[in-house]
């Protein structure tokens, strides 16, 4: 079968990575936020979750244990048959299940040749079931089916292309994907669909992503992203090989309107450990484990809506904060980077705002940084998901003079990092365990000053002003160990606590500082 053309991805236009201060949105026009906390009950920053609290989802180096016999009813595959799970695949009708016995089961050696399932298959991986593209095969599962299960089968050393991957290659809705183990593959271990679970797996050294949770007509609502290991992906370092592709990581997540993220320990992947990019709505992240990436543990980009709670993340961005700091570059990359993203309240979600609660951030490289590219808006050449607007403007074309420079579209053509609350969260960090100076610790909210397009109703400092004093973003009730300093409004402008929290940025009240934050 040959490949679907995944439109170049937008993975084209994955949205700025910081290659140089690339990010969006923020009108001076916006009104101001409420700054009350969305959730009903605070934690007192006494009270902050220890970094025990969130136990590892061991899961990659647990043995698949799968039904030893076949379930009744189930049609029986053969590992010593090559094309046995394609072939009876299309023999028998949808709804049936499939058990794949103990060994290493291959595909035709053709490198279309995959699995078409049928709505309601379900595939049970023996204990010792293994599906090996043997480097020769495309895609393991694909075509348009919904409600398909993959469950305790390992699927590995399968080369799908870039920006493609290799379990639901065709993005098809209602899969479940549980116990199963995903690795070893070229592009992404798995792509994604409406109503997608993915649940108890392990997402492991796959090329470019684990998933890829992008669907063409960007409709994919309702994913459950569970009590996984997500690990070592981007084998490929397709950063390096393609600089500010904005294209790696452990997941990626593009248009997803409600997802729940919980449970999972995403570590040790080559840049970004989650990744949420492009106008995705109505997120809990929450109880995951975000450890040892290389990159920001989690980034939320020209998006809306989003709970951030009772995460453990410690020791992320030491190899890419290190290699900007090292390369003269003073933006302040950020552990949790909230770029370009922010509360609306006309776009129904869960919540209203972007909630940052209830979190440990230990030895970091750097904090939480809200940002905004004042550059970047619909119809800019800054904007680099192309062709995307907002979710409140439909026609991108519409952001154009002389109507962008007013009500509504000049704070309705910008994605805005607005309404972030920031509350009882614990930011620890130990210069000497990270191995950084005055480079490190920081946390900020900025933004750059507009110069482009020459018609750009955002020149000047407006955006920067907007996003530091007047778009509802708030710390408040935290706790914070280690040297900690704040940049407001620039990224020149480095303030001491009590700066921080004097006039005009009034920012932490109620927090603690523990001598020598910000010495």
């Amino acid at each position: 079968m040959a490949p679907l053309t995944l439109v170049a991805l937008v993975a084209t236009g994955c949205s700025g990575t910081p290659s140089g201060p690339g990010g969006p949105s923020a009108g001076s026009g916006a009104p101001a936020a409420s700054s009350s906390p969305a959730s009903p009950v605070s934690r007192p920053p006494s009270e902050a979750r220890g970094a025990s609290a969130v136990p590892r989802a061991r899961v990659c180096d647990r043995p698949a244990a799968g039904p030893a016999t076949p379930p009744a009813g189930a049609v029986t595959v053969d590992p010593a048959v090559v094309g046995d799970l394609a072939a009876k695949t299309e023999q028998y009708p949808p709804h049936t299940t499939f058990w794949l016995r103990p060994g290493r089961h291959r595909l035709e050696p053709d490198a279309y040749a995959q699995v078409i399932a049928k709505e309601g298959n379900r595939y049970l991986g023996a204990p010792g079931a293994v599906l090996d593209g043997r480097k020769v095969n495309q895609y393991a599962f694909g075509g348009t089916a919904r409600d398909v299960t993959v469950r305790h089968l390992t699927v590995e050393r399968f080369v799908a292309p870039h920006n493609e991957g290799v379990v639901n290659h065709d993005m098809a809705d209602g899969w479940l994907i549980e116990h199963t183990t995903i690795q070893y593959n070229s592009g992404a271990g798995l792509m994604a669909g409406a109503r997608q679970r993915l649940r108890a797996s392990c997402l492991r050294d796959n090329g470019q992503y684990g998933m890829n949770a992008y669907k063409t007509g960007d409709s994919i609502r309702g994913l459950v992203v569970e009590g996984n290991e997500i690990t070592g992906n981007n084998t490929d370092d397709w950063e390096r090989r393609r600089p500010g592709c904005g294209c790696t990581g452990g997941v990626k997540f593009w248009a997803v309107d409600g997802a729940d993220v919980r449970g999972n320990w995403v570590h040790g992947n080559r840049g970004t450990g989650l990744w949420a990019d492009n106008n995705n709505n109505d997120f809990r992240f929450e109880d995951n484990l975000l450890e040892s990436n290389d990159g920001a543990a989690l980034m939320y980009e020209t998006s809306y809506n989003a709970v951030i709670r009772n995460n453990t993340i410690r020791r992320n961005n030491w190899v890419e904060g290190r290699a900007y700091a090292e390369d003269g570059d003073d933006f302040p990359y950020a552990t949790v980077y909230v770029s370009e993203a922010g509360g609306e309240p006309r776009i129904p979600a869960r919540t209203d705002r972007i909630e940052i609660h209830g979190n440990v951030l230990e030895d970091n490289w750097n904090g939480i940084t809200l940002w905004e590219n004042a550059d970047r808006f619909c119809n800019s050449p800054a904007n680099t998901s192309t062709g995307y607007c907002t979710l409140l403007v439909k026609d991108t074309r519409s952001c154009a003079p002389p109507a962008i420079a007013r009500a509504p579209l000049y704070a309705d053509c910008r994605w805005k990092t607005q309404r972030v609350d920031i509350h009882d969260n614990r930011f620890a960090l130990d210069p000497s365990v990270v191995g950084c100076g005055a480079e490190c610790a920081r946390m900020a909210v900025f933004a750059n000053e507009g110069g482009a397009p020459d018609w750009s109703p955002y020149q000047g400092r407006r955006v920067a002003e907007a996003i530091t004093l007047r778009q509802g973003n708030r710390w408040h009730g935290n706790v914070y160990r280690g040297p900690w300093s704040f940049l407001a409004g620039d990224p020149g402008r480095v303030l001491r606590p009590g700066q921080w929290q004097g006039a005009p940025y009034r920012q932490d009240a109620g927090s603690v500082f523990a001598p020598g934050t910000g010495g």
